[in-house]
């Protein structure tokens, strides 16, 4: 790519980072969208809760998108992963794996979150199929099924108020001594949620549809859809890269206009939020996007 010069770069080219440049590109902006092509939910079989896209896979979506960006001259995509990004007089400098080095006056954060898969063999395989993160996304479809919430404490209990309203047929798998108050313990029991605390050996599937869970104590419990919240991390450490400061629960923080603390900087998508979803970062691409054009805007008149 001959152009190393942009004003804007977007590193992430799925929902949120394509909702930005296409408001950016709309504003005849010069904008880099940087995507590896490796999204976080190319397991998922089917996105929901996306009006005129429910129930369409998330690669078909992205690709409607990107094609839908691509009409707009002034947006570039470049194949690669983002190794390092750091901050230069004029902006910012962003390096990729094979040491191509791009500069931009504005950088919009889009680079989602790597999810952290626990050491229990058939997870990773079930993630996004039949081990799910999020009922607003997949709830629908495995409503009144056989049921398991992976947790503990406080986020088991308030994620079991939700999954209760979608099915009656539910445990609550802590995979060790529980850590929830008798109040807690005594709501699950009133409401008929069964708790198990023994140490999980396995999930047992196929192609990725969970079948049942196996325990160390050589127990067994049948299971169509499990769901769970684990630890993620940034998939660009701009903590220590650029100082951009994060939120306790290891998110970038921003503020309602969608910028981080570092100047120019702004972030948008899975990175910034629990709540994800396409909707939810397509919604925060384009306020995103709109936000950086009128900081350009700002500076240049």
């Amino acid at each position: 790519m001959e152009n190393k010069n942009f004003d804007v770069i977007i590193t992430g080219g799925s929902y949120s980072g394509l909702s930005a440049a296409m408001a950016l590109g709309r504003s005849l902006r010069n904008v880099l969208v940087i995507d590896n092509g490796k999204p976080c939910n190319r397991q998922t079989p089917h996105s929901h809760n996306f009006v005129t896209h429910d129930g369409k896979t998330p690669a078909e979506i992205a690709k409607l998108a990107k094609q839908d960006v691509g009409k707009y001259d002034t947006v570039r995509f470049y194949n690669g992963t983002v190794v390092k990004t750091s901050k230069a007089n004029e902006g910012f400098v962003i390096e990729t794996s094979t040491g191509e080095k791009f500069y931009a006056k504005k950088l919009i954060l889009a680079s989602g979150v790597k999810d952290i898969m626990p050491d229990i063999p058939g997870f990773a395989e079930c993630w996004g199929i039949s081990v799910i993160h999020c009922p607003y996304c997949h709830g629908y479809e495995v409503k009144n099924e056989i049921t398991g919430i992976l947790s503990n404490g406080d986020m088991a209990y308030e994620f079991s108020k939700l999954i209760f309203n979608l099915t009656k047929n539910l445990t609550l798998f802590t995979n060790g001594k529980a850590v929830l108050s008798d109040e807690q313990l005594e709501k699950l029991k009133n409401n008929n949620i069964i708790l198990n605390e023994d140490e999980i050996k396995e999930v047992k599937h196929e192609n990725g549809f969970i079948q049942k869970i196996i325990f160390k104590n050589g127990k067994e419990v049948p299971l169509q859809a499990l769901y769970a919240k684990i630890p993620f991390e940034q998939n660009i450490n701009v903590s220590d890269d650029l100082g951009c400061e994060l939120t306790e629960q290891g998110f970038i923080k921003v503020d309602i206009m969608q910028k981080t603390t570092v100047s120019g900087l702004f972030a948008c998508g899975d990175n910034v939020t629990m709540m994800r979803s396409v909707a939810n970062a397509v919604a925060q691409g384009n306020f995103a996007g709109a936000m950086v054009n009128k900081e350009l805007s700002d500076d240049e008149f």
